[in-house]
Parts: structure tokens; sequence; C-alpha cells
């Protein structure tokens, strides 16, 4: 009762008008075919004796009208029904996106579970209130057909009414045990459907594309994609077999109803205790009941399932932050002093291994920090961390002495800015691209000039046929003529790293820059050049630098090397050369790509 409360708020907040209309002429229709009976039987009544033309006429216009709105009623409840779902969609949409604003983290967001409701919730959010309207006001417009005709039938047959009144309960009983079936059905295929959904846009991502091609792995991953479906489709078959033999069965019970009671109303017809009026409403009361208990069982059953569905909805919009929120939010004002990392550790998961183990770190304010180390070392972790996307398991992080878990995540956020190794790209224009590090530069010409000639991009996006204003896409336009550039423009990896460099130097100065990799996809030349704008830029500016390659590194305030979740050497670049530890062995290894000497044993094999 409660899902359903919620179902008709949202459709009656969304669309009160076409729901009153909806449901005005839904409940209409239930009394239409009682009426057609009746003046059936009326007509019928006085044609067998003989009456007037005077007295038969508004009868024929009565018929002819209510034939009319039995005509008309089903297209403007189709109209009325899809105007409700698309009112309650884009309502059920914002509401469900705003609800997943208020994640702090990503932890929601890497969860098998979380992402299998998710799914299930926007389908439900979209389509639920519609159908519970739909299935509700059908089932009370089924009833009240099945009212007036047994009261039609109590008139004529006692017992027979009350025979096809006990034969609604089984069929009731039987649908709504069909859609329990069905709607766990569902939810059990859910995560085969996700897979089936991965390998579909993975066959069709144009990213995707050069390695299926080259390695010949197309039909692999159809085949994958494929068997995902055809388990789904075997649990969907499950179902519809039982549906098949229960709604079987539940007609040949119907055909038994109406041949019984057929046979009584022919025996009544010959005994003369029946009129032709009579057996004309008898059977279309049979008939009228019969069609009126099938359609309440399945109206029943659609709201059942869409109520069941619309809890994943109700799950995902009430469902508390990942992460606790400070009930009075400490101040955030500028960082003074240092950011410091105490005794952290940290694991996704109680089954799951420590990612770091015990790091202490402090990163002074107005200083360059590096971090170094193999691949799995905990680096990314750290900075998922640092911009609490995730909360340390032990120990703490302090900006300035406060926990960070004590101040609004929204405002920690606002001072720090990050390019992530995982960075995104964005199906939108160049400008937009860059304005999503801030929205409020977006008109503003000279912030995102700027922010793209430190990130080494200006000339190409001046080179673009529309400026900042060109597309960097190509998916949107599958017809237009590739020849011209003005429908979108590709970039070259590297140009897309550009890009999202710029997007994170549009924020301006902030108090704490983090930069992850990010000259990863650039050349020699390029990346000399830039890490020469970012010296300046971030030039007394605290700042955090991840990079595999050394040689971009050497120049930060401090080094630190994390190696399986723990620091285990700290200096500038000179202390750690003369030190000949981590680091050293590594640089070496580096730079004996770059010069003819010899790579030293202790290094072989070693890979960062």
């Amino acid at each position: 009762m409660d899902r359903l409360r919620a179902a008709l708020s949202l459709g009656f907040e969304a669309a009160a008008p076409k729901l009153l209309a909806y449901a005005v002429l839904d409940l209409t229709s239930g009394v239409v075919p009682v009426a057609i009976g009746w003046l059936t039987k009326i007509a019928l009544d006085r044609l067998s004796t003989q009456a007037s033309a005077r007295t038969l006429v508004p009868l024929a216009v009565g018929l002819a009208l209510v034939g009319i709105v039995q005509a008309v009623i089903p297209h403007a409840l189709k109209y009325l029904h899809a105007e409700l779902e698309r009112g309650t969609g884009t309502l059920a949409q914002g509401r469900l996106f705003s609800a997943m604003a208020r994640f702090v983290g990503l932890g929601p967001f890497e969860d098998p579970a979380f992402l299998d409701k998710l799914r299930l919730a926007k389908q439900s959010g979209r389509n639920a209130p519609g159908s519970v309207v739909k299935g509700t006001l059908g089932a009370v417009r089924a009833g009240i057909t099945i009212v007036g005709f047994l009261g039609s039938l109590l008139a004529l047959a006692p017992l027979l009414a009350l025979f096809i009144l006990a034969f609604a309960f089984p069929v009731l009983a039987a649908e709504i045990v069909l859609s329990r079936h069905r709607t766990e059905m569902m939810w059990r295929i859910s995560p085969r459907e996700r897979r089936e959904l991965f390998f579909d846009q993975l066959l069709s991502d144009v990213h995707a594309a050069k390695e299926v091609r080259l390695f010949g792995t197309g039909g692999f991953l159809l085949s994958l994609m494929q068997e995902e479906r055809r388990v789904a489709d075997a649990a969907r078959r499950g179902v519809d077999r039982r549906e098949l033999s229960t709604q079987s069965l539940l007609a040949l019970l119907a055909a038994l109803v109406s041949g019984t009671g057929l046979i009584w109303a022919i025996h009544g017809a010959l005994s003369g205790a029946l009129t032709l009026g009579d057996i004309a409403i008898f059977i279309a009361a049979v008939a009228g009941v019969q069609v009126s208990v099938a359609q309440l069982a399945a109206s029943v059953a659609q709201a059942h399932q869409a109520l069941v569905l619309f809890g994943h909805y109700q799950d995902v919009i009430v469902v508390r932050p990942d992460l606790e929120r400070a009930s009075h939010p400490h101040p955030m004002p500028p960082l003074e002093r240092r950011i410091e990392l105490r005794d952290v550790w940290f694991r996704y998961g109680e089954d799951q291994p420590w990612i770091l183990k015990g790091v202490d770190l402090v990163i002074p304010h107005g200083q360059s920090l590096a971090l170094v180390g193999l691949n799995g070392a905990g680096k990314s972790t750290l900075v998922k961390l640092l911009c609490r996307f995730y909360d340390p398991t032990r120990g703490a992080i302090l900006w300035d002495g406060v926990d960070i878990r004590e101040v609004a995540p929204e405002e920690l956020r606002l001072r720090m800015s990050a390019v992530f190794q995982d960075f995104m790209h964005y199906d939108l224009t160049a400008r937009e691209n860059i304005a999503l590090g801030d929205l409020s530069a977006r008109e503003d010409n000279s912030r995102l000039i700027e922010a793209a000639r430190k990130a080494g991009v200006h000339q190409t996006i001046a080179d673009f046929p529309l400026g900042y204003d060109t597309l960097v896409t190509r998916i949107f336009f599958p017809d237009a003529d590739e020849n011209d550039a003005t429908t979108g423009v590709l970039l070259s990896g590297g140009q897309m790293q550009r890009l999202a460099l710029a997007r994170a130097l549009v924020r301006g100065r902030r108090d704490f820059l983090i930069l992850d990799e990010p000259t990863s996809g650039l050349d020699a030349e390029a990346e000399f050049e830039l890490h020469a704008g970012l010296r300046e830029f971030h030039c007394g500016r605290t700042s955090l630098l991840i990079s595999h390659r050394l040689g971009s590194i050497r120049e930060a305030d401090r080094i630190v090397v994390l190696s399986e979740g723990r620091i285990v050497e700290e200096g500038d670049h000179g202390a750690l050369m003369a030190h000949g530890g981590v680091y050293a062995r590594l640089f070496a290894l580096q730079a004996s790509g770059y010069t003819e000497e010899l790579v030293p044993p202790s290094v072989e094999g070693a890979a960062l």
C-alpha cells in the first residue's frame, strides 16, 4: 500500500489533470458493457411484443451513443496513458538522479547488486506509475463491470451467479502468483542482462572496435553475449510456459462455465421461463463477467508487478549516502599549513586485501609532492581518498588539522582540481569539455583560452572549423557527410588528454592540484613542453603529481615511493638517487632506455 500511494502520488504530481481524466474515462468504460447489455435486453423484449417505433427509436439512439463511447474511450485512454508515462518518467528520472547525486563517493557505482537495482529502478521509475494507475483503475473498472453483470445474473440465475463469482477467486490468485514468479525472474536475470548490455556496447563502441577487429575477437565476444541472452531467455521461457499451462487451464474452466450457463439458458427459453431479452442479457452477462474477471486478474497482476519493480525505484531514491556527512560541517578555509595522511589503512571490502597499510604522509602548503610506485602500489587509491571518494578504513586525512570527514564534501572539492589517470572525454563541444571543470567559465572565452593554452591545446582548438564550438565527436551525425568537419572532429588520445587537463586548469588557483599521469598519452616533445608550462602554473601551489615517467617528476619538492601500500622512501630527487634504493633503481632502469649503459642486474625485470 505504501508503494501504491507513492506511485499514485508521483503520477498525480506529474500530470494531475490527465490522471483524473484517465480515471474518469477508465471507470466509465466499466459501465458501458452493462449499459449495452441492458439496452439490448429492453430492445429485444419490446421487439418481441411488437412495440411501436416511437419506443424503439430512443433505445436505438442510446445503443448508438453508448457504442460510440465504447469505440472512442480506448483511444483516449491510450493517449492519456502515454502522456502520464511521459510526465511521470521525466519526474521520476529527475528524482532518481538527484538521489544518486547524494552519494558522496564511488562505492555504490562499484557494487554489482546496486547496479542491478539501479537498472531496474530506471526502468520502473519511468513505467511503474503509469502501469500502477492503469492496473489499479483497470481492476476497479473490471470490478464495476462484474458487479453490474452479476446483478443481472442474480435476478435471472442466483446459483449460476454465485458459481461464476466463486470461479473468479482462483483466476485472481493464479494471476498474482504468476506475476510474483515473473518479477522474481526479472531480478534473477538482471546481472545477465547487464552483462549482455556490456558486450552489446563493447561490440558497437568505437573505442573497442580497433582491438576487436585487429585481434579478431568479435565472434568470441558475440558468443559470450548470446550465452548471457540464452540463459536469460531460458528463465523467461520457464515463466512463459508456466503462464501458458495455468492460463490454458483457466480458459478451459471458463469454457465449462460458459457451456453450463448456455445449456441452462436454452432450457429456460424452451420452457418459457426466459424471454428473448433475458437470454441476451444472460449471454452478455456470462461473457462480460468472464472477460472482466480475466481483466481484473490481469490488471491486479500488472499493478502487482509494477509495484514490486517500483520498490527498486523507492529503494534508490531513499538510499542513505554511502559516506557519512557531518551533521555540523566544519568551515573549509583556504589551505594554509598542510594536508596530512595519518596512519591511513584502506581496503575496498572486509573480504578484500589491504591496499594501503598505515600510510603517514604530509603535503606541505605551497609544495609539490610526487608519488612513485609500481602498478598496484596504491597510488590511485590514495588519490580517491584525498578526494573523499572513499573514507579510510582506519586512520584519518587532515586538512590544516581538520579531518576531511568533518567538512562538507562539496566544500572540500571546491578547494581541489584534478586530472585523473582514467580521464573523461565528453561527446560535446570543445568549449563544453573544458567548461565542465567550472561551469561559470562556459561563456568566459578568456578563461577557456587561458586554460587551453596552459594545457597546450589552444591552437588545436582554434584550427577547428567552429573553434571552441566545434563538437569533438562524430557519433551524433551518422548520416552527415563524413568530409564535413563542421559536424564534429575526432581527437587523438593525446589531444583528449590535453583537453582533460584544460578542464582541470580552468578551475583556477585551487588550493590543491592532483595530476595523475597527466602526460601518459603525449609524445616526448609535447610532454616536455607541457611540464615546462605546468611547473610555472603550480609553482608555489600545493600539488600532488603521479607519474610513471620519473624524469617528469625529478623537480618536485619531495618524492615519495609507495610499495605494496606502504611508504618505503621519501626525499628529493638528489637525496633518493644518493640513497641508492628503490627510486634510484627505477630511475636507472628508465634512464637506461635513453643511454647505451647496461641495465643493472638488480633492476632487470622491474616494471612501473
